[in-house]
């Protein structure tokens, strides 16, 4: 199934309407993650470690759906944690789904082809594999032999199935580069409607802080990993994809992907927590956004991920013609972060 044209043209009329409003802050993507538990424990995330005293609370169906209808965005990126694991997710994205939101689902698939049992295809519901290399380095990266086969015959049963599937690859410090190529050209091959990629974050509370790319090496990589010449199809939009190799900066504006989890809204975006809130509003203020940001916040500093940056591409192309038609060339008006990361 491909990418439905329906995505785009909501998204844009969505945020016309926001701007004729003056409203300076709005959601584009409601990041929920309705657990944080995993059955997986990869080096890189953060989430595991960081909710460690709750994992073992789900959000019940009533109050994602809550958190869904409360921010308003077009799309919702469901992760976690592995939201496969919620006992209800299928109540969950069928509800989302019900709402004629666009769900984005985040899953390692080891549990993917058991919940397209409750869950069927429709053009408003993608999976979002995650890969991060071919069978070795993948299966090194996520501490377990045998995820890469469960995850490509996931992906393949998926698609045959009548599943919108994409991918979505976090870069870290040493990543063999000719591996994740040959991964994107592998998964652009199978057919998904495209391929996520991001570096990954500085997260606090994982061990091996030289696992995290810094800003200046990030755009080594990506200069080559995201050469135009190579037959890949990313799904990320174009803009964001020269941000990475350097070409283009922007400000954050992750305030556009504000994440409800067990705990309530994460203050101020999906990296960093230092608080939660009941109130999605509060993500919004002026004051806020003073003190976070590149040059604001020294933990921000070398952060490009795709639920910071991404929709700081499509904000900026709002005001510029010529990136505006760079996006629709692109086919990617509809990537705003979407995806964990």
């Amino acid at each position: 199934m491909a990418r439905p044209m329906e995505l785009a043209v909501r998204l844009a009329l969505y945020i016309i309407k926001n701007k004729i409003r003056g409203r300076k802050r709005f959601p584009l993507v409601t990041m929920l993650e309705p657990l944080e538990k995993c059955n997986l424990a990869c080096e890189g995330c953060g989430r595991i470690r960081e909710y460690e005293p709750v994992l073992d609370r789900v959000a019940s169906v009533e109050h994602c759906l809550a958190a869904v209808d409360e921010s308003g965005a077009p799309i919702v990126s469901i992760a976690g944690g592995e939201p496969t694991l919620h006992p209800q997710i299928h109540d969950i994205v069928n509800g989302i789904t019900a709402r004629k939101r666009f769900v984005y689902m985040c899953t390692n698939a080891l549990l993917m082809e058991r919940v397209m049992k409750t869950i069927p295809p429709s053009k408003y519901f993608c999976f979002v594999v995650h890969l991060d290399g071919m069978e070795e380095a993948h299966d090194r990266s996520v501490y377990r032999k045998g995820v890469f086969k469960i995850a490509t015959r996931a992906i393949k049963v998926a698609l045959d199935n009548g599943y919108r599937v994409t991918t979505n690859t976090t870069v870290f410090n040493g990543v063999d580069e000719e591996d994740v190529i040959s991964m994107f050209e592998m998964v652009t091959e199978m057919g998904v409607e495209g391929a996520m990629v991001s570096p990954g974050y500085h997260f606090e509370t994982v061990p091996n802080q030289d696992l995290f790319i810094s800003r200046k090496n990030a755009r080594k990589v990506f200069k080559n990993i995201l050469d135009p010449k190579r037959a890949i199809r990313f799904y990320n939009n174009p803009l964001y994809l020269d941000f990475l190799r350097g070409n283009k900066d922007y400000q954050c504006t992750a305030w556009s992907n504000p994440t409800y989890t067990v705990m309530g809204w994460r203050e101020p975006c999906y990296l960093l927590g230092d608080r939660h809130t009941q109130d999605v509003n509060d993500l919004y203020s002026e004051e806020l956004w003073e003190r976070y940001g590149v040059g604001k916040d020294p933990r921000c500093a070398n952060c490009m991920m795709h639920c910071g940056f991404e929709s700081a591409s499509i904000f900026s192309a709002m005001s510029s013609p010529r990136e505006a038609l760079q996006l629709i060339k692109g086919g990617a008006v509809t990537n705003s972060g979407i995806g964990a990361g």
